[in-house]
């Protein structure tokens, strides 16, 4: 599966074993980031209108972006 993966010169983060004997690039960093940008590509889901009209490219990111200030605005609700 790695091999793939660099033949398409990609980069694999997939945190190793801990009883691997040869130690692999892995960085927590990236992962953090990965899985944040994935958590909020499935909030976003949860919104009908965006999800089925992801096809209108050149509405698409401001449709993103709508979606991403109710986002932001209902995670302040339950601070307050």
């Amino acid at each position: 599966m790695r091999g793939a993966v660099i033949e398409r010169k990609a980069w694999a983060n997939i945190p190793p074993k801990a009883s691997r004997k040869d130690p692999i690039c892995f960085s927590p960093f990236l992962c953090k980031v990965t899985n944040l940008v994935e958590r909020f590509l499935n909030k976003a889901k949860q919104f009908r209108r965006v999800a089925t009209r992801h096809k209108l490219v050149e509405k698409y990111p401001a449709a993103l972006k709508l979606v991403a200030i109710r986002i932001w605005l209902r995670s302040g609700e339950s601070t307050s």
